[in-house]
């Protein structure tokens, strides 16, 4: 008897779906939008969940009805949802209006290519001038008396007022720690754990505190800069042995 029930519920029901696929209509008409990159949006019909995209003129068609409610979905547009009438059936030149995504740039980066195009010949940077790290900045802003003179050539407090506030003093770490953490990634880059423990037989518990050693070595990241490998793993190979050491001796 049950099985009798579900087999006619099953019945009724695709009959209901086959009447209202039946009543739906093929619906044509087009995407406008400030851009010609009209194709590919996509247009769902959210009650029977067809779909279907547009051209390269934003035209489109897909089977709906009266009280259906159209999707329009892409990267470059804001989606928007369109609740259809009897006059959108009716009319030849039905359109949809979408508005595009705005992008903000969070920050724009000149490069320098071969042809010699940069920013110093665009005559965005002064040639010369001297290209500063964001520490860098920070501490130059703070302490730099010529760039602070006020009007009547009177210099500003700010430079001053930072100095005894201990403000430099902040920054100038905060600049040491910025170029250390820097050249600890550059050996990171040229040396992997692999190599300080296989290699140096640095135990893996060590080698971030090693790391912290060899970037205070003021030779080390001298020649570390110069990224010459060779003399940096001979130097890396010497450091390693005294700090193999320093750990036997705190570890007895």
């Amino acid at each position: 008897m049950i099985n009798k029930v579900i087999y006619v519920l099953i019945v009724v029901l695709g009959q209901t779906s086959w009447s209202q696929a039946q009543d739906r209509s093929v619906l044509s008409g087009r995407i406008t939008s400030n851009t010609f990159d009209l194709e590919g949006v996509y247009v769902i019909n959210a009650q029977t969940e067809a779909m279907t995209t547009t051209n390269n003129l934003g035209a489109f068609s897909i089977a709906a009805q009266v009280g259906d409610e159209l999707v329009f979905s892409s990267i470059q547009f804001k989606e928007s949802r369109i609740l259809l009438t009897a006059e959108n059936f009716s009319d030849i030149n039905f359109s949809v209006k979408l508005n595009m995504v705005m992008h903000q740039l969070q920050e724009v980066v000149v490069k320098g290519y071969n042809s010699g195009i940069n920013a110093v010949s665009l005559g965005i940077i002064p040639k010369g001038q001297k290209s500063y790290t964001e520490a860098e900045r920070k501490l130059h802003t703070a302490s730099d008396l010529d760039g602070h003179v006020g009007l009547g050539g009177s210099v500003a407090l700010d430079p001053i007022l930072n100095m005894f506030s201990g403000r430099t003093a902040m920054l100038k770490k905060e600049l040491v720690v910025e170029k250390k953490e820097a050249f600890m990634k550059l050996l990171e880059r040229m040396f992997s754990i692999d190599h300080f423990v296989n290699r140096l037989q640095i135990p893996l518990e060590y080698v971030k505190g090693f790391e912290y050693y060899v970037v205070d070595n003021d030779k080390f990241t001298a020649i570390l800069n110069s990224k010459n490998k060779t003399s940096t793993e001979f130097l890396l190979g010497e450091l390693a042995v005294k700090y193999k050491e320093i750990i036997a001796s705190e570890n007895k």
